[in-house]
């Protein structure tokens, strides 16, 4: 049976390839703006704690010639900034616990990874029970804070999101467009994951063609078909991650609204667990949708 699902796995990573040539033969010169496809190595986190030049290595080979990090698998950013360069990698962004009291330092590591944005999610506070509209407020100014932090420093900020910044709030309001309205443009970016905010409910696109100059970065993930519209993350109300073309998210609209509002990176992040086959296996088939969906250098 093993033997089986193994031959079967690399016939559907094969035939993803294949398709993924074709399609890219067929647009080629049709004007799409060209850029490396990258990965949110959350993704493969695992495997990196096991093998860090080893993973990085297979993620080069599959294609992936950008990574975002979420920390740096043990080692020091002098060390992983090698390991990068050995397996032919560029690190753009990094993410950050930037809730910390050591954010001069961390800025100063992705700075040595090469890192030119850092980003990191939810700063609300901790313990609530239920988010308010006083609560997105401090944050905006907590985030214009980090972000003023990140241009002295010679980096730009974004922020992350899930599903949960677009629970509604008193009065209708809601989280996303809190930060959207009271964060400083010249200062906090966005980089949109377009799978959980399709998750709970709300389009990217919307979001290209409100705020074109705010959204600079996408997290590219999918879930299960048959998922329910949740704002939550807390247990059975956290949708089920998948491989790229193997849930419900439709990136064909995205990808070509994306490249109006010139998008400067494209992460693929698939969340765990990972029933059907290993992470890696998981990440040259996500590479695969992706490729064949828009055509990356």
């Amino acid at each position: 049976m093993e033997i089986q699902n193994v031959a079967r796995r690399r016939f559907l990573l094969q035939g993803g390839a294949t398709a993924a040539s074709a399609l890219l033969a067929r647009t080629a010169g049709a004007g799409t703006t060209r850029q490396p496809a990258g990965i949110q190595l959350y993704t493969v986190g695992a495997e990196l704690q096991k093998d860090v030049p080893g993973t990085l290595r297979q993620l080069r080979r599959i294609g992936y010639r950008e990574v975002e990090t979420a920390g740096f698998a043990g080692l020091g950013a002098k060390q992983f900034r090698q390991q990068l360069d050995d397996a032919g990698l560029v690190c753009p962004s990094v993410h950050l616990q930037l809730n910390s009291g050591a954010l001069a330092s961390l800025l100063d590591d992705a700075k040595v990874v090469g890192a030119h944005s850092v980003v990191c999610s939810a700063l609300l506070p901790s313990g609530a029970a239920r988010a308010t509209v006083n609560d997105y407020k401090k944050m905006a100014a907590r985030l214009n804070v980090i972000g003023g932090m990140a241009k002295q420093a010679g980096l730009q900020y974004a922020y992350h999101n899930h599903n949960m910044e677009f629970a509604p709030l008193d009065g209708g309001a809601m989280g996303y467009d809190i930060l959207l309205a009271e964060t400083d443009k010249h200062l906090v970016c966005f980089e949109i994951d377009c799978g959980w905010m399709i998750a709970a409910g709300h389009r990217p696109e919307e979001y290209f063609r409100r705020y074109p100059q705010r959204i600079r970065m996408l997290h590219i993930k999918d879930f299960l078909r048959g998922s329910a519209a949740s704002t939550s993350l807390a247990g059975a109300l956290r949708p089920q991650g998948t491989e790229l073309g193997r849930g419900y998210i439709d990136y064909k609209p995205i990808l070509a609204a994306a490249v109006n509002i010139h998008i400067e990176h494209y992460f693929v992040e698939q969340e765990p667990p990972f029933p059907d086959m290993p992470a890696i296996e998981a990440a040259a088939a996500d590479y695969a949708y992706l490729h064949a969906l828009h055509p990356f250098a």
